[in-house]
C-alpha cells in the first residue's frame, strides 16, 4: 500500500458536488431525507424479488436496422422503448421545447467477416465491440454479439437496460443543447451516466413497462457494471469517462435527485468532486499496486491513529482473525473485538483479497480488486474502535454505513499531499477508490458491524464511504447518528 490502486477497461461502452446533488426527495408529495432510514435506497425502500424484464408483456414494435430478431436485439428494443417513454413525459420538465426520439436505431454482430459490416457514425461495424449515440444522424447502435451478451451474462440483463439508458442520455444532452462541441468529454459521459440514474429509478419504483429491478442486489450489479466500464488507467488519454467512484457517483446523483440534479454536472463540479483525489500513476512503478504485509499494516494502524484518533487506542494481532470475544464475533478476515479492544487481522486471506485480477482476457470482471479492497476492510475494523471510543452502538445498519463512512473519512486524508509527518509515509494512488466501492457493492464487509452484518443496499454503503471520502468525519455522524 505505500501507495494503493485497480484494472481493466473495455473499448467505450457505458460510456456531486460534496454530497448528491441534494440530501431530500420528494416521495408521495412529500420531501424526504435520502440519510433517516438505513434500509432506504435514496427515499425508495430497500426491496429484494425480481430484476430484468418483466413475464407476460408484449415486446415492443420498435426495430433496429440490421438487427436479427434475437432475443438480445429484443432486449435492447424493449430497453429503448421504456426508455423514450420515460423521457417523453420527463424532458419538458426540465428542458425547453419538445422531446423527440432518436432517428434511427442499428444492430450488428461484431463477430460477422468484413462483408456483412455496415456502417455506424462513418465507422466500419467489423470487429466493433461498442454501444453507443452518434449525433450525426442522432442514432443508437449496439453489438449485439459480444458487448451486450457479455454484459448480461456478467451482470445481469438489467445491466444492458443501462447501457442503453446511458447511450439515451447522450441524445437528450444533443436535444437539450445542454453541452457543446468545446464540452469536456468527461462532462458529457458523467452527465449521460447521470441521466441513466435517473431512468433506472424510474424501474425502480415501478414505472417501466417492460422492466423492474429490486434496490438490494438488482441496483448492486447495475452499479458493478459501472465500475467494470471504467477508466483503469487515468494516464491514457482515452481515458475520458472517469473513475468507478466518479460515475457511480454520477448514477447516483441521477438517481437520487433525477435529470435535475445531472444538470449539475460541469467540469468544474467533477474538478471539485475529485479535489486532491490521485489522477495519475507517474512515477509509480507498481501501478499502485503493494501486496498486503504485517509491515504495511503496521504502518496503516499508524496512519490511522493520527487520522482518526482514540483516547484508548486498540491493540493488534497479526497471527489470525478468530477472536474469542464477549461481545463480538469473527469476521474474516478482520475481527474486531470491543471487549478487548483488540483487532485481529489473518494477513494471509487479507492479502487474497487484496491481489488484483487484472487480466487483458476477462475485461469485465464482477468484482475490482487489488490491494485496496484489502486494506479498506482493515480500516474499517479500526472504525469500529473510533465508534467504540465515541460510545456509539456497535451492532446495527447505521453502524456499518458509520463504518464505510469513516472508512471514507481515512482513505481521502490518505490522499492529501504534504499530510503530517505523524500519518506515516502512506498513500492513495489512482484506482485505491474503485476497488473500494467495487468491495462495497458486492460483499460489503468494509461497512458491515462488529458482527459483520450489513445493509443489503450497495447503492447505500458507497453513498456512505464516498460521504466521508468528500465531506469529512462531521457528515458521518450527523448522517448515521
Amino acid at each position: 500500500m505505500p501507495k494503493l490502486q485497480a484494472t481493466t477497461v473495455i473499448t467505450a461502452v457505458l460510456c456531486a458536488v460534496t454530497l448528491l446533488a441534494g440530501c431530500t426527495r420528494l416521495v408521495d408529495g412529500r420531501a424526504v431525507s435520502v440519510y433517516d432510514d438505513p434500509f432506504k435506497v435514496a427515499g425508495l425502500p430497500t426491496t429484494n424479488g425480481p430484476s430484468g424484464p418483466r413475464s407476460d408483456i408484449p415486446d415492443t414494435t420498435l426495430t433496429a436496422t440490421n438487427g436479427d430478431g434475437s432475443a438480445t436485439d429484443t432486449l435492447a428494443l424493449n430497453a429503448v422503448d421504456d426508455i423514450q417513454t420515460y423521457w417523453r413525459a420527463e424532458f419538458g420538465k426540465e428542458f425547453p421545447g419538445e422531446f423527440k426520439p432518436v432517428d434511427k436505431l442499428l444492430s450488428w454482430s461484431a463477430k460477422a467477416p468484413k462483408s456483412q459490416s455496415h456502417e455506424f457514425c462513418k465507422e466500419s461495424t467489423y470487429r466493433l465491440v461498442n454501444a453507443a449515440y452518434c449525433r450525426l444522424d442522432n442514432s443508437i447502435g449496439w453489438d449485439r454479439s459480444v458487448l451486450l451478451p457479455t454484459m448480461e451474462e456478467t451482470f445481469g440483463k438489467m445491466s444492458v437496460v443501462m447501457v442503453l439508458a446511458h447511450e439515451y442520455g447522450h441524445a437528450i444532452q444533443s436535444m437539450a443543447k445542454i453541452v457543446g462541441t468545446k464540452d469536456p468529454v468527461i462532462v458529457k459521459e458523467q452527465q449521460a451516466d447521470c441521466f441513466a440514474g435517473a431512468f433506472i429509478r424510474h424501474v425502480a419504483e415501478g414505472n417501466a413497462e417492460h422492466f423492474t429491478i429490486n434496490t438490494s442486489d438488482g441496483l448492486n450489479s447495475v452499479l458493478a457494471a459501472t465500475v467494470a466500464i471504467r477508466d483503469s488507467n487515468p494516464d491514457d488519454p482515452e481515458s475520458v469517462h472517469g473513475s468507478a467512484f466518479e460515475r457511480v457517483t454520477a448514477v447516483q446523483i441521477g438517481f437520487t435527485d433525477g435529470p435535475k440534479g445531472c444538470k449539475s454536472i460541469n467540469i468544474d463540479e467533477i474538478a471539485q468532486r475529485r479535489g486532491n483525489l490521485p489522477q495519475s500513476f507517474a512515477g509509480d512503478q507498481s501501478h499502485g499496486e503493494y501486496t498486503i504485509t504485517k509491515d504495511n499494516l503496521v504502518e496503516l494502524s499508524k496512519a490511522l491513529a493520527a487520522i482518526l484518533p482514540v483516547r484508548n487506542a486498540p491493540s493488534y494481532n497479526y497471527s489470525g482473525a478468530k477472536i474469542d470475544c464477549r461481545n463480538g464475533v469473527t469476521t474474516e478476515p478482520v475481527s474486531y473485538c470491543p471487549d478487548k479492544n483488540t483487532i485481529a487481522t489473518d494477513v494471509p486471506e487479507l492479502a487474497q483479497r487484496g491481489l488484483s485480477n487484472a487480466d487483458a482476457d476477462d475485461p469485465l470482471p464482477l468484482k475490482v480488486t487489488g490491494d485496496y479492497n484489502g486494506y479498506v476492510v482493515f480500516i474499517s475494523r479500526y472504525t469500529l474502535a473510533v465508534q467504540q471510543s465515541h460510545g456509539q452502538p456497535l451492532v446495527g445498519a447505521k453502524t456499518g454505513l458509520r463504518a464505510a463512512c469513516l472508512s471514507g473519512v481515512a482513505t481521502g486524508k490518505l490522499a492529501e499531499p504534504n499530510r503530517p509527518v505523524s500519518q506515516g509515509d502512506i498513500t492513495l494512488s489512482p484506482g485505491d477508490l474503485d476497488e473500494a466501492v467495487s468491495g462495497l457493492l458486492t460483499d460489503g464487509l468494509a461497512a458491515s458491524d462488529v458482527q459483520g452484518k450489513t445493509v443489503p443496499s450497495g447503492f447505500s454503503r458507497v453513498d456512505a464511504f464516498r460521504a466521508g471520502v468528500l465531506n469529512g468525519e462531521n457528515t458521518c455522524t450527523s448522517r448515521y447518528s
